[in-house]
């Protein structure tokens, strides 16, 4: 286990400035079993903070592998009154969200893919409207990340699993800048700021799209909607409270024109679906939608994906950050997307944010929609950048402008 000082600067960092928790201000925190410890400190951090409660609902991934397989689809796809009821009073009462990830890689392997998919879309038309109170940003909330045996195994499998567990500990850390040393909420503070200078770089060009190339078969073209917004770092609530929903984090993002994606794209790290890791996988766009597509490992997996709803087959982000960057210089490859999202350009299928685009967070479904930005229940981040990633920017009056070369920044 990491120091214990260490991992109540790293509580105090999440509650502070990830979630900016608010006097008298309730918070809910979602935490694995496997995450007890982090959860107990964060939950600490929050009192400390202000919060006037603070409730945690726990998950075990174990607990839910025996339910797919003994339970039948129709008592899968059966939504608990009581737990939607729970999610809208912490919504009612304003309450921000704290969600630890840990993902227990490989946890799903052999579950009837039939049952997976059918649960887990009842799940998300069952709490569609906590996806839309988060994503519209009507709270704040924020997603970290703490270890668990088994996928520090995954990251690291020439360690012993105590060591494992260490490294990956360590790694979470150092990738949250969380040292001995420093200030982490002050270091955060300097992040945010560097990252909105590269937003107000992207914003003043109001690129019509973007063309992505690389030696591996990338050949994309996103074109951006109207009155886009680059994001990136810290975001505002609402309610006007300044929050980081990830940490870490390293991305300036924006919204794709949901019937303007065109092109091949290959991924470039895995991608961790249900339990189930997608490896060596691509996706050929026309006029938005994903029209081909091939995996060598878990190609059944991205199916599901795929077939989650209508709008998971378009783009919802398209995410730029650099391949110099701290977390991709690290050279761990974290199996989980929070992290290796950060180290890598990356696109999502299935829904956009509505703070992408001006005054997208007033906007309803309708109006969202006729701005052409995609909905849908799912949002999959997946990464394709490398290091030898070309960007061009072309603005509306079609004058071409260089914004990566050879994977990085160069405006």
């Amino acid at each position: 286990m990491a120091k214990l000082e260490l991992l109540e600067k790293y509580a105090k960092l999440i509650a502070e400035v990830g979630a900016n928790v608010q006097k008298d201000q309730l918070v809910v925190v979602n935490s694995s079993t496997d995450t007890k410890k982090i959860a107990r400190l964060i939950v600490k951090a929050c009192y400390n903070a202000g919060a006037k409660r603070v409730e945690v609902q726990w998950n075990d991934a174990y607990i839910s592998r025996h339910g797919y397989d003994s339970m039948s689809i129709e008592t899968l796809e059966e939504i608990p009154t009581w737990t939607i009821e729970k999610s809208k009073y912490f919504i009612e009462k304003g309450g921000c969200i704290i969600s630890i990830t840990s993902p227990i890689t490989g946890i799903n392997a052999g579950v009837d893919p039939v049952k997976m998919q059918k649960a887990g879309i009842a799940h998300m038309k069952a709490f569609k409207f906590v996806s839309d109170y988060v994503m519209g940003n009507g709270t704040q909330w924020t997603v970290v990340a703490a270890p668990n045996n088994v996928w520090a195994k995954k990251v690291f499998p020439d360690l012993n699993e105590n060591d494992a567990y260490e490294a990956l500990w360590d790694a979470i850390l150092q990738a949250s800048r969380v040292t001995e040393t420093n200030d982490p909420i002050e270091e955060w503070h300097q992040h945010n700021e560097e990252l909105l200078s590269h937003n107000k770089i992207l914003n003043n060009y109001q690129f019509d799209s973007l063309h992505f190339t690389n030696e591996l078969g990338t050949d994309l073209t996103v074109k951006l909607v109207d009155k886009h917004i680059w994001a990136g770092g810290g975001e505002t609530s609402n309610k006007g409270v300044y929050f980081n929903p990830n940490i870490p984090t390293e991305e300036n993002f924006t919204m794709p024109y949901k019937y303007g994606v065109n092109g091949k794209v290959v991924a470039t790290k895995p991608l961790n679906y249900q339990g189930n890791l997608i490896e060596d996988f691509w996706f050929e766009f026309k006029d938005g939608k994903v029209v081909n597509y091939d995996a060598k490992k878990q190609k059944d997996t991205l199916k599901r994906l795929l077939e989650v709803d209508e709008g998971s087959t378009y783009l919802g982000e398209v995410a730029l950050i650099s391949y110099d960057s701290p977390i991709n210089n690290s050279n761990i490859l974290f199996l989980n997307t929070l992290f290796d999202e950060n180290a890598s350009c990356h696109l999502a299928l299935g829904r956009a944010y509505p703070m992408n685009v001006e005054g997208g967070t007033k906007m309803n479904e309708e109006e969202l929609v006729s701005v052409g930005s995609n909905q849908s229940m799912n949002h999959s981040d997946f990464m394709f950048g490398s290091k030898d990633l070309q960007v061009v920017g072309t603005q509306k009056d079609g004058k071409e402008i260089v914004i990566f070369k050879d994977g990085d920044y160069v405006i």
